[in-house]
């Protein structure tokens, strides 16, 4: 029996993981950005709907250009208040675009017209909650860009505004200032809350940027250290050299025998130098797996990454061609969780044995959905010089890279 066709009645269901793969390669950032962003939008397109629904009390016997003319207005309306939204969300220090402001504005404006002109056979809250609708309309996609005491001070305008629609209409003083307070609160407290999630998202950007920065600087302190410990070591040496080189030629301009001495010291300071270069360089790109792990461990918790190891005290007893290999796995699997990830939580556990193994996971996928990357490859060429393996993957909703090393074939091969 052949397998079921990916076509059918219903077509092909490819685009639902492909929908849940784009959602998961975008970071946290982006993803709070995608939120409030549709969020938005999603509530002011509603403003046709919602303006139909206030007055469809009030709808029987309205003509058809009136008809016409309230649907145009609300969809320019709402057209010019997406574009404000939109534009404040791609540059939010340049403020709102006043051309499109303006049409907003008229555009409302005509709205509540149309409305009042819909509702003349008597007093009703239809008039004033279009005018309501039409001002939160507004001031939600000013809220991307203005602070929030502009926007307070723009409520208390919808509030005046529709009181006095709301007395235009025919309700009396004191129907039309309760109208008018409550409609106001509404618009006041809606536009606070969509100018908090503008707010958050703030707030996460600068975070995720500090968080780059962070990582920057450790680096340029890593930097730093090599060059410091690279000064200390060569620097006197390398005067001393240039003394004795000096010296050693004018012994030899005076054909003295001393000058074969200060060669031999030259030549004995270059051999000592090159040593200590290599202790250097030992120590900046070799690795130490007890040192890793305290590293790793340090490095996460301060990038607010929580962070647990397990079974490292079986690292002290391993060779050291095992103990530099697994390292290597803890330094660039920590990396990658730093740069590649949104990980709130990372487990490294390793576990004695033949072959010892070195488990290193996360909780955040990160994008790419965990295809190999030059770093991963690199080490596992490097593991595999040493007998070892490598395998990274994602199980479930955690991205996983494991390390086995055979302590026998190390053994075998010192």
């Amino acid at each position: 029996m052949s397998g079921p066709a990916r076509g059918g009645r219903y077509g092909s269901m490819g685009a639902v993981p492909t929908v849940a793969r784009w959602w998961r390669t975008r970071s946290d950032p982006q993803r709070i950005e995608l939120y409030t962003r549709w969020s938005y939008y999603s509530f002011l397109a509603a403003l046709p709907v919602l303006v139909l629904l206030a007055l469809a009390s009030d709808w029987a016997g309205t003509s058809r250009w009136l008809e016409l003319l309230l649907a145009a207005a609300t969809l320019v309306t709402t057209a010019a208040a997406v574009q404000l939204s939109r534009r404040g969300f791609a540059d939010r220090a340049a403020g709102p675009d006043r051309a499109l402001l303006a049409v907003a504005v008229v555009a409302g404006g005509v709205v509540v017209g149309t409305a009042l002109a819909v509702t003349t056979d008597g007093p009703s809250p239809a008039a004033p909650w279009a005018a309501g609708l039409v001002g939160a309309e507004v001031l939600l996609a000013l809220s991307v860009t203005v602070p929030t005491r502009p926007l307070l001070a723009g409520t208390a305008v919808v509030g005046v505004l529709t009181t006095g629609v709301a007395l235009l209409d025919g309700n009396p003083p004191l129907a039309a200032g309760v109208v008018g307070t409550s409609i106001a609160v509404a618009v006041a407290f809606v536009t606070v809350a969509f100018r908090f999630t503008v707010w958050i998202l703030d707030v996460v950007v600068e975070m995720d940027r500090s968080r780059g920065v962070q990582l920057q600087l450790a680096v340029a302190e890593e930097r730093l250290r090599f060059a410091r410990d690279l000064h200390d070591v060569m620097g006197r040496n390398l005067s001393v050299i240039a003394v004795k080189s000096q010296l050693a030629g004018e012994l030899v301009r005076r054909q003295r025998p001393e000058a074969a001495d200060e060669v031999a010291d030259i030549s004995r300071i270059a051999e000592q130098s090159l040593r200590e270069v290599r202790d250097v360089v030992r120590g900046y790109r070799g690795t130490d797996l007890a040192g890793e792990l305290a590293g790793a461990r340090s490095v996460l918790r301060a990038a607010g990454i929580a962070c647990t190891v397990t079974g490292e005290e079986a690292g002290a007893a391993l060779p050291e061609p095992v103990q530099v290999a697994l390292g290597w796995v803890v330094r660039e699997a920590v990396t990658n969780v730093l740069r590649h990830s949104s990980a709130g939580e990372c487990t490294v556990t390793l576990t004695a044995g033949d072959p010892v193994t070195l488990r290193v996971e996360n909780d955040g996928v990160g994008p790419g959905g965990g295809d190999r990357g030059h770093g991963l490859r690199g080490l596992a060429e490097r593991l595999a010089a040493a007998s070892g393996e490598l395998s990274a993957g994602r199980e479930g909703d955690r991205f996983v890279v494991v390390a086995r090393v055979p302590v026998r074939a190390v053994e075998e091969v010192r």
